[in-house]
């Protein structure tokens, strides 16, 4: 048995809902489940949990948990579940809840080791929260708690069902951080289920494209996030990349942070970690411009010289895909067929990508 993969193959009905799923992933890292609403996402990760038994098989490292003659249940599989409203007990402070999930790990079966309940209650800020009741969280605090209580029951495999689902957008803004430090710190592998190319992006190390109960994708984050905006689940608004740099200064007076490429610095807004760490932003198609000649007297920050490798027209919204390389990697522009006309834009062309703004999306 492959003693660092999960191995699963699911293939059966929920309801008139057909699910044949069939995947290997690393049992390290995180891994994205990534779909619209209704392509089977939440129903594949339930069957990792064994709260939805299809026939089928699933191993995870040296532990079979399902297989034609068996079925691990789930209260005995070693897993940590994060739902997307947090389940707490509404009757228990933060400090209780935690003490509750730390008793519940003594007693399962093939738990994972054990994980220092003061690095997680500081990876994830809850200090200040531990003498709290959950009525007086905040929907980030109380999926922060969530999580927390699901990683000290000791878990070889930690599941999040969209967590950050029914948050606003200033909710999502607060907890993403966390949420870095986690997958960054924590040697639990996660997987992640969400809708959102902007969580998959910034948290995942890979992703599993899910469309009608399938795996339709699979690979590395900076290739998928790429090739899922050339799909219909994303729109042309989210189209994008991720590029990866290191760290080389801050400047906190103007609150940015330079970032090393192989073809230039890439400046972003300011970033909380130290010189030289490697750092992956992501830039949407759409905040990219062309330029032949270097602007000068301009209020956008990153110009960068790159090659155009392919042009590709899309007649019905009368735009245009350019790819272009940045010094071995990759970066694309959403422009008007007209400004593809007027450059005169082909593979080879020397040019200079102009990005508008940047998202700073994790590790």
């Amino acid at each position: 048995m492959n003693t660092d993969r999960i191995i699963a193959q699911f293939k059966g009905k929920v309801g008139g809902f057909s699910v044949d799923a069939n995947f290997e992933i690393p049992l390290s890292g995180v891994t994205a489940l990534f779909g619209p609403s209704g392509s089977g996402k939440t129903t594949i990760l339930r069957c990792l949990a064994g709260l939805t038994k299809l026939p089928g098989s699933l191993s995870v490292g040296n532990l079979a948990w399902q297989t034609p003659n068996h079925f691990t249940p789930p209260h005995l599989r070693p897993i940590g579940f994060a739902f997307q409203q947090a389940e707490l007990f509404p009757h228990l402070s933060v400090n209780k809840n935690l003490d509750f999930a730390e008793k519940r790990s003594a007693r399962r079966q093939g738990a994972g080791t054990p994980i220092d309940r003061s690095v997680i209650v500081e990876l994830l800020g809850l200090t200040h929260l531990l003498r709290r009741m959950p009525t007086n969280l905040s929907g980030g605090e109380r999926q922060r708690v969530g999580i927390a209580r699901a990683l000290l029951s000791r878990p070889r495999l930690l599941l999040l069902d969209e967590p950050l689902a029914g948050l606003d957008q200033l909710a999502k803004e607060e907890i993403l951080p966390y949420l870095d430090n986690l997958t960054t710190a924590s040697n639990v592998p996660i997987i992640y289920v969400s809708h959102d190319i902007g969580e998959v992006a910034r948290l995942s190390d890979l992703i599993l494209q899910i469309s009608k109960g399938r795996v339709v994708g699979i690979g590395p984050a900076n290739e998928m996030v790429e090739r899922l905006g050339l799909d219909a689940g994303v729109s042309l608004f989210e189209e994008s990349v991720l590029l990866t740099g290191h760290i080389t200064s801050h400047d906190k007076a103007n609150r940015m942070t330079q970032i090393s490429m192989a073809n230039g610095q890439l400046a972003s807004p300011i970033i909380d970690l130290p010189i030289a760490h490697k750092v992956r932003i992501r830039v949407r198609a759409r905040d990219v411009a062309i330029a032949l000649e270097a602007p000068k007297a301009i209020s956008i920050r990153n110009i960068l010289p790159a090659t155009v490798v392919i042009c590709e027209i899309d007649q019905a919204t009368g735009s245009a895909n350019v790819s272009l390389d940045l010094g071995g990697q990759s970066l694309r522009a959403r422009i008007t067929l007209a400004s593809l006309n007027e450059l005169d834009l082909r593979p080879g062309n020397q040019v200079f990508a102009l990005i508008k703004s940047v998202t700073f999306d994790g590790r």
